[in-house]
C-alpha cells in the first residue's frame, strides 16, 4: 500500500517539487524541540513541472541532485508529496474489531466502489480516524488513493538523485502538519483559519477547523503574473525581472506602477477563493488567515490582506520556536519560510 499516511519512520528529509522550484528541508527533535539541521532550495528548469505534474524528468532530477547537494545532507530517505487534486480521499466506516491487515484486505475488495479508476492503476493507503459518533462498534477510516503513475515519476526523479521515496503524502496533509507550529502565532486560539498558500502559478486556499483540514481548492494564479509584467514593461528576460522582483534595482514607477496592482490582485484572490469556500459550507467567514508560499513575503501584502478583508493575516514562519544549526543562514531561511510550509510538513513525517 502506499505510505501516505504511514507509521514513524527513521529520519527524512522533507522535499516539495513545485512548478518552479525544489526545496529541500531537514530536522531533528530533541524533547519537544525542533532543530533546522539543514535546508535548501533550488530553481527547476521552465516547464520542467506543469500545474503540479512533472514532465522533465531528466531537469527534475538534476535539480534535485543539486539541492541535495547544496543542503549539504546525509540523508537518502525522503518525504515528497502529491497535490491535492491527484488525491481522492473519502471517509468510510468499518467494524471497530478488525485489526490493520484485515482492513487493507477489506479496502482491497471494496475499493472499487468507491475509486473511479481501474484498481490496478492506484496506489492506495488508510488510517483509521476514531469511532463512529453514531456507532461505537464502527470505526471511521480515511481513505486515500492517488493514480500509480504520480508516485511513480516521484519515485523515478528521487531514484535519478539518488534519493529514495520513503513516504510519499498528500501536500494538505503536509500543510495541516506544519500548521500546527503555526497555530501558537495565531491569537485568541482561532477555531477556523484559512492558509492562502500562493505560489509560482496556483494558489490553494486550505480553510482547516481546529487544526484539521475541512476544505481546500486550487485555482490558477501566482507571483509568476508579477514576474511577467515586470518582464513585459521593462523589457527583461523572464530570469532578469525574477532577480529584480527579489532583490530590487528595477525603475522608480515599479511599486506604485506594478507591485501595487498586483497586491491588490492578490488580495482579489483570496477574497474570491474565500467566497467559494462561503458559498460551499455552514461556514460565513473565518478568524484569521495564514498566507503561506513565496508571494507571501512581498512587504505589505499581509497588512493589505487584514485590511481589506477585516481579518487577522498573518505570514507563515514554521520556523519560529526552532533551533538551527550552525550552517543555516537564519536571514534567508527567514526569508523562505513561507514557501517552505510543504517541506516543512514532509520533514515532520520523521517524527510520526
Amino acid at each position: 500500500m502506499l505510505q501516505i499516511f504511514g507509521k514513524k519512520q527513521k529520519s527524512m528529509v522533507g522535499l516539495d517539487i513545485s512548478s518552479t522550484t525544489v526545496k529541500l528541508l531537514e530536522l531533528s527533535r530533541t524533547g519537544d524541540r525542533y532543530r533546522v539541521e539543514s535546508y535548501s532550495v533550488e530553481a527547476l528548469p521552465a516547464n520542467s513541472v506543469v500545474e503540479k505534474n512533472i514532465v522533465g524528468v531528466e531537469e527534475v532530477g538534476d535539480s534535485i541532485r543539486r539541492v541535495v547537494d547544496r543542503a549539504k545532507t546525509k540523508q537518502k530517505q525522503v518525504a515528497i508529496a502529491v497535490s491535492g487534486s491527484a488525491v481522492i480521499t473519502k471517509t468510510i466506516e468499518m467494524s471497530a474489531s478488525l485489526k490493520d491487515h484485515e482492513i487493507e484486505d477489506q479496502i482491497s475488495i471494496e475499493a472499487d466502489q468507491y475509486i473511479p479508476y481501474p484498481l490496478d492503476e492506484v496506489a492506495i493507503d488508510f488510517e483509521v480516524i476514531g469511532p463512529s459518533e453514531e456507532n461505537p462498534e464502527m470505526n471511521r477510516v480515511l481513505l486515500a488513493a492517488c493514480r500509480r503513475e504520480n508516485v511513480e515519476i516521484r519515485q523515478e526523479v528521487l531514484g535519478a538523485a539518488g534519493m529514495e521515496a520513503k513516504v510519499v503524502d498528500v501536500e494538505a496533509y503536509a500543510m495541516e502538519r506544519a500548521f500546527s507550529l503555526v497555530a501558537d502565532q495565531i491569537e485568541d486560539e482561532a477555531e477556523v483559519v484559512a492558509i492562502v498558500d500562493i505560489g509560482a502559478s496556483m494558489t490553494t486556499l486550505s480553510v482547516l477547523m481546529d487544526g484539521k483540514i475541512v476544505y481546500t481548492r486550487e485555482q490558477l494564479f501566482g507571483g509568476k503574473q508579477l514576474t511577467e509584467e515586470i518582464q513585459r514593461r521593462y523589457g527583461l528576460s523572464y530570469e532578469e525581472a525574477g532577480l529584480g522582483k527579489k532583490q530590487g534595482g528595477l525603475p522608480d514607477e515599479y511599486e506604485t506602477e506594478v507591485l501595487e496592482p498586483f497586491k491588490e490582485a492578490v488580495v482579489q484572490q483570496v477574497s474570491r477563493s474565500l467566497q467559494f469556500f462561503y458559498s460551499s459550507s455552514q461556514y460565513n467567514s473565518v478568524e484569521y488567515i495564514v498566507l503561506a508560499g513565496g508571494t507571501a513575503s512581498i512587504d505589505g501584502l499581509s497588512e493589505l490582506v487584514q485590511i481589506q478583508l477585516n481579518t487577522p493575516t498573518l505570514v507563515a514562519n514554521p520556523f519560529g520556536e526552532m533551533s538551527l544549526s550552525p550552517k543555516i543562514n537564519a536571514i534567508n531561511l527567514a526569508n523562505d519560510a513561507p514557501s517552505l510550509m510543504i517541506a516543512c510538513g514532509l520533514a515532520l513525517r520523521s517524527f510520526g
